[in-house]
């Protein structure tokens, strides 16, 4: 007998619908799984037949043979479990097939016949929700997710034999309770900017590419605070709408991170891999590809710390991502694309010993030295950074005493004006909320630049033979400062202080033992310059 029930999985960020055919017939006993399935999903064979038998359901000694369709599309994971068990019960006569119609079915089965929590069900319950199914039956781990789908007809039984009695019994499956979800704990030691001694440079900076989304590198020595002021970010970035929440929700779900009952996330992501990943871990990808760290954070803080220790092969794999917003994994049947929005923060030190521009002359690098370690980010990636800012050491003598600097609320407060502002000037585009994402064209003709400033820009660009994308980010960050001093229109000092931000590691060291005019913020890079 031949049975039928309707299923789904997830392609990128998007579900699509499968149906999970099984023809069980007289013949020589064994289960063949067609369809493209991998590893995870042949092997749905042993734990379908363990769950059935340990239910109390019969497993005659049959010819089975599973269908995943389309077939021309691979299947990985263990969703499918739910649906090929249910599928044998309809074509062995334990189960009407009535019963199963216009209803979707995933999970995962224990070897007792427990129902277990899989990846994707957010984005599986939008695709049921928009195809108007009777009801989407998800293991009771999945419902948190599954419900942030208000139009999703959800049921969660615990077990196979409980969903089978259901079926039987015929009439709407029960919908589950909600889960309620246990109030967040306050955190012992927040991270709050009031913490960090001195760095106002730093600070300013920060809170710059907060307000207008821009990429940042710290450069400073060991010890500066580098990776204290990048944790203290997300903390005054705008909260997620509710599109974004969804959105990195989504995310999460595909990638199988989402915490224990399965809520929405709600706070900005901060992903801080460390240098020692792969490409594949930070753009995404792999042979069953998944979603990396640069999706991962999603409309929140990509750190990384010793930027100069990850491979530049790695590193370079970052640009497309960072000019596109998202990531597009190629293979040969098929490409997939997951978002990345995401504002870079990396943290680096000027040389390898990272004492280079100490006034004490405490630098041991060689001239060589330090160009072979600046070398290792490339001057296209470099130049995709809107902001190089110098993070210098802070005296011993400072850190006692010293009275609490602003905090991160009064930080935040000014960032969500700005950001308001920058909503309403971008009202009729699509998909550009921030100034970073902005065309460079567009704020260039109606971003309200005043003729002076835009005199200083011109000269300062020639001075520092600024690329056409150099030229539009220093608009961006001006855009921004403005933006951030409540200014209608992009003045001349708003310029200037862009401008300050755009030194960078790729210029050529005065000597052995590196000098602060070697650090200096309006240096010009010599991969931009052109000259040898």
């Amino acid at each position: 007998m031949l049975a039928a029930v309707r299923s789904a999985a997830v392609l990128g960020v998007d579900a699509y619908d499968v149906t999970v055919e099984v023809d069980a017939n007289q013949g020589l006993p064994q289960w063949t799984i067609v369809g493209l399935p991998a590893a995870s999903v042949k092997e749905s064979r042993e734990r379908v037949g363990s769950a059935l038998l340990n239910s109390g359901f019969l497993v005659p000694p049959r010819r089975v043979t599973v269908n995943l369709a389309p077939a021309d599309t691979a299947k990985a994971g263990t969703a499918f479990d739910l649906p090929i068990a249910l599928a044998f019960l309809v074509a062995t006569g334990q189960l009407a097939p009535h019963a199963v119609e216009r209803r979707v079915f995933v999970g995962e089965l224990g070897l007792d016949g427990a129902l277990r929590p899989v990846r994707g069900v957010l984005p599986i319950a939008r695709r049921v929700a928009a195809a108007g199914a009777d009801a989407l039956v998800v293991p009771p781990a999945n419902v948190g997710e599954a419900s942030l789908v208000r139009a999703a007809p959800l049921a969660a039984p615990a077990t196979l034999a409980v969903l089978v009695a259901q079926l039987r019994a015929g009439g709407p499956l029960p919908a589950p309770r909600p889960a309620a979800r246990a109030p967040s704990a306050p955190l012992d030691d927040p991270l709050d900017f009031a913490d960090v001694v001195g760095q106002g440079a730093a600070r300013r900076a920060l809170e710059v590419a907060a307000a207008g989304g821009h990429n940042v590198s710290l450069i400073g020595p060991p010890g500066a605070g580098k990776t204290m002021l990048a944790r203290r970010l997300p903390g005054i970035l705008p909260p997620l709408s509710e599109s974004e929440a969804l959105e990195v929700t989504t995310v999460h779900s595909v990638a199988g991170i989402l915490p224990p009952g399965g809520f929405a996330v709600t706070g900005r992501p901060f992903r801080a891999p460390h240098h020692s990943i792969s490409a594949a871990g930070l753009i995404g990808g792999g042979s069953i590809p998944r979603p990396g760290e640069v999706s991962l954070a999603h409309h929140g803080v990509l750190f990384l710390d010793e930027m100069l220790e990850f491979p530049r092969h790695v590193l370079d794999g970052l640009r497309q991502p960072m000019e596109d917003g998202r990531v597009v994994i190629a293979r040969a049947a098929t490409s997939i694309a997951y978002p990345a929005r995401f504002t870079l923060v990396g943290a680096m030190n000027p040389c390898p010993c990272g004492r280079a521009g100490d006034p004490t002359g405490a630098c041991t690098c060689s001239a060589a030295d330090v160009l072979r370690y600046r070398a290792r980010l490339s001057g296209p990636l470099a130049d995709r950074l809107d902001m190089h800012v110098s993070v210098g050491a802070v005296a011993v003598a400072a850190l006692a005493g010293s009275a609490p600097a602003e905090p991160s609320a009064a930080i935040a407060a000014r960032v969500a004006r700005a950001r308001a502002a920058q909503v309403e000037r971008y009202r009729a585009l699509r998909s550009v909320q921030c100034n970073a994402h902005a065309t460079g064209r567009w704020l260039d003709t109606h971003g309200g630049v005043e003729p002076a400033a835009r005199a200083v820009l011109a000269a300062a660009a020639e001075r520092l033979a600024l690329s056409a994308r150099g030229y539009h980010r220093v608009l961006k960050v001006a855009r921004t400062i403005a933006d951030l001093d409540g200014e209608p229109n992009v003045g001349a000092p708003a310029v200037a202080e862009a401008l300050r931000y755009r030194g960078g590691l790729h210029r050529r060291p005065e000597g052995a033992g590196a000098t602060e005019g070697s650090l200096g913020r309006t240096a010009i890079p010599r991969w931009r310059s052109g000259r040898r």
